[in-house]
């Protein structure tokens, strides 16, 4: 089987928007592999289902977005312990990657993207974290608080639920998890970090709570458009969408094609 014949894509709904192919084509491009990684719109997980048993054996991997990354963990062979930790899989890798997965692996990147975000941006430690939703990404900002130290999760979701599901994993990973009520996470600004992981337009109404520029930092996981509401309200301290991102996508590079990949050269494709 020769390079060129290697395929991956993103999947989700709404994927039009999405930096991840500019992201992996920089990094297979730097590597000198002529593969193919396009953008899919997959709105379910039975569309998920469907798309995988298609799949023929020139495929490596698969990048996952909302609202794939929970129903993904049902319909793989292996998870590795980040994803079984999170409920979450964002990176499905094939058995056509030079990596030889014995089957359909399924991995969760979103936590080391958002750990070495935010270490870049120097922030190393958090006391105090706030994570903003209850979905796939949510599950992984609550294990990437627990990686930083967090004493205190606080949840906020719409659904009291779904808040309640995912503080729960902080509380298995070491932290201390509190579901808190939508209504209350103006809130969430006392905080020395802010993860907010709701879609494009959710978190705008947090904004108006922002009086001054807040003590913690901000990771907006929303990178289009950009700056969000959030971010151009919270001042300097914030660390964009698209570098958690890049970091998420180096770490799937190394699991689909086997090569530690160039991220200056992914940096320049999306304008960091």
């Amino acid at each position: 089987m020769t390079a060129v014949q290697r395929r991956a894509a993103v999947l989700g709904s709404p994927i039009g928007h999405s930096k991840s192919p500019a992201l992996h084509r920089a990094a297979y491009a730097a590597a000198g592999l002529d593969w193919r990684y396009d953008a899919i719109d997959v709105g379910s997980g039975a569309a998920l289902e469907a798309f995988l048993a298609a799949l023929g054996p020139r495929w490596v991997g698969l990048s996952l977005t909302m609202p794939l990354k929970e129903p993904a963990l049902a319909l793989v062979d292996v998870l590795d312990p980040v994803a079984r930790a999170t409920g979450a899989v964002n990176t499905i890798v094939l058995p056509g990657a030079p990596t030889h997965p014995p089957g359909s692996a399924g991995h969760n990147t979103d936590v080391v993207g958002i750990v070495d975000a935010l270490a870049e941006a120097g922030v190393t430690a958090a006391g105090t974290v706030a994570v903003l939703g209850a979905g796939g990404t949510a599950r992984s900002a609550v294990a990437a608080a627990a990686q930083l130290g967090a004493q205190v999760v606080q949840v906020y979701a719409r659904r009291p639920a779904a808040a309640a599901e995912v503080a729960a994993i902080a509380d298995v990973l070491g932290s201390a998890g509190h579901p808190r009520a939508w209504a209350q996470v103006g809130d969430c600004v006392g905080a020395d970090l802010v993860i907010s992981t709701v879609p494009a337009g959710v978190a705008d109404a947090v904004a108006g709570a922002v009086a001054g520029p807040p003590a913690g930092t901000l990771l907006d996981v929303v990178y289009h458009p950009w700056p969000t509401p959030l971010a151009a309200a919270w001042g300097a301290a914030v660390v964009p969408g698209i570098a958690m991102l890049l970091w998420q996508a180096v770490a799937q590079v190394r699991l689909m094609a086997g090569i530690e990949p160039d991220v200056a050269a992914m940096k320049a494709a999306v304008g960091l």
